[in-house]
């Protein structure tokens, strides 16, 4: 048994019963325990050649979530020690005194000043009344300075991780790696593969497989399918792990109550699909030497030889106007043209070729918000119908998830975003939503709550996904 298996078992002891209220989906009218959300049996990596493999077949040798939770318990709990504090790992960084990033702080007094903050390469973290904090690299310092912006405060990177990292909890190996993520999608198929299947919907710029896992109780893979579609992505941006764990874990919860009377109706008529790590180069990158790299964007090698593109920026909507920036080295950076990337242009692709599809969430964090389109600008939708049904799905999952419901661009307007995208070539009703957090690395005990709330909230999603217009009373 590893340490990674020791802090599931630890953290998702603590999940609690949620009391049935009016209107909401009968099934969390019961204890949501540790075999709600346990994951996966931890196995070999995954192979060159299996990510070369387009379908991967259900692996024959899982083990039920029984079995692991059995594991777990066994496992003592003494002795553990925490890692060190992670710190950016300079090695990786680009060479010179333009490659130097900041947390700063900016007085910044409305989404028309944080917008102007974006564009100019600004990655913002957190909002707060008249300020905003986040990440700045040298150039971008210069480029606020020249547009006559106020620096509060600025700290090193280095300085920023030993203020604010020094509680990092020791289970941070409990969230899934790429290997793991797709271990545990094999397991999940494999149990269940009476309803489920896995497939790539396409390859990343390093050569990993996009995985997808499709809950469907007549249709496998690709197969088309007439029932009105659900689509659940994480992993946008690479440090974001828990938006990985939210849709992952939900998957598994789905698998655990088949034999609820609802979710067993959602399964039969509806077509299901769950993509929780949309970058996996990037998640790599960020882990892979033990110390946090803050890494957002995914890993392409510009022509200056920076790296990477903000996925969140390269869809085809209103592509690179306000709130992001044509700059390589910044992290908003929205790449050469519209869907440049691989990882946007297999979301197209799968969106494009899908036209069920009714609802779609985006898993981010950390904000604690539920946002609806428009965020490429201030506009609202133009349809009265389907802005109110916008604004009702995401006051209900507000309610159930505890977060703040409001128009995308309220925030801040941020063009070539992928719901905008999803709404506007394929009217899915698309959500981004925003988990909880301190950070983007809020260790374990983040995921207990976030993926307990999140669950009833895409469960609802589900709830609706027949008809999204009946949310209108």
């Amino acid at each position: 048994m590893n340490m990674k298996k020791l802090a599931i078992a630890l953290i998702l002891s603590g999940l609690s019963v949620h009391t049935l209220k009016a209107g909401e989906p009968k099934q969390f009218n019961e204890t949501v325990t540790a075999a709600d959300s346990a994951i996966g049996q931890r196995q070999a990596s995954v192979t060159a050649a299996d990510s070369a493999i387009g379908q991967r077949p259900p692996k024959a040798d899982s083990v039920t979530f029984n079995q692991l939770l059995g594991e777990l318990a066994a496992y003592p709990v003494e002795g553990i020690v925490a890692p060190p504090v992670p710190m950016p790992d300079k090695t990786t960084q680009s060479a010179g005194k333009a490659a130097e990033r900041y947390w700063i702080t900016v007085f910044a007094s409305d989404n028309h000043e944080r917008t102007k903050l974006l564009e100019a390469g600004m990655d913002i973290v957190e909002i707060k009344s008249g300020k905003v904090s986040g990440f700045a690299s040298k150039r971008t310092l210069d480029a606020l300075s020249e547009k006559g912006f106020v620096v509060e405060s600025k700290i090193t990177m280095a300085q920023y991780v030993q203020q604010f990292g020094k509680d990092f909890p020791a289970a941070d190996s409990v969230y899934h790696n790429y290997n793991e993520t797709v271990e545990l999608l094999e397991t999940l198929a494999a149990n269940n593969s009476d309803i489920a299947s896995l497939f790539s919907i396409g390859k990343t710029i390093e050569g990993r497989d996009i995985w997808c896992l499709r809950i469907n109780s007549n249709a496998k893979g690709e197969e088309a399918s007439s029932k009105p579609g659900a689509v659940y992505i994480g992993n946008h941006h690479a440090r974001e792990h828990l938006s990985n764990e939210v849709p992952l874990l939900f998957a598994a919860w789905l698998f655990d109550h088949k034999g609820d009377a609802d979710v067993k109706k959602y399964i039969n008529s509806l077509d299901i699909y769950v993509i929780p790590m949309l970058n996996p180069d990037g998640v790599e990158y960020d882990i892979k030497t033990g110390r946090y790299q803050w890494q957002r964007k995914n890993m392409r090698v510009n022509a200056d030889k920076s790296i990477g593109v903000d996925l969140n920026r390269n869809y085809d909507s209103w592509w690179c106007e306000a709130g992001a920036s044509h700059s390589t080295w910044s992290d908003t950076y929205c790449g050469a043209k519209a869907f440049s990337e691989p990882e946007s242009q297999a979301v197209k692709n799968f969106m494009e070729a899908r036209k069920n599809l009714k609802t779609h969430i985006s898993y981010h964090s950390y904000a604690g918000t539920v946002l609806y389109p428009w965020g490429g600008t201030e506009e609202d939708v133009a349809d009265p119908k389907d802005k109110q049904t916008f604004i009702n799905i995401a006051t209900e999952m507000g309610r159930l998830t505890g977060y703040h419901p409001e128009k995308s661009s309220d925030m801040y307007v941020a063009s070539g975003d992928s719901c905008d995208w999803a709404y506007a070539a394929g009217k899915i009703f698309a959500f981004t939503i925003e988990l909880e957090g301190s950070g983007f690395y809020p260790g374990a005990a983040a995921i207990t709550k976030a993926v307990t709330n999140n669950v009833k909230a895409a469960v609802y999603l589900l709830s609706v996904t027949d008809n999204p217009y009946k949310t209108i009373k």
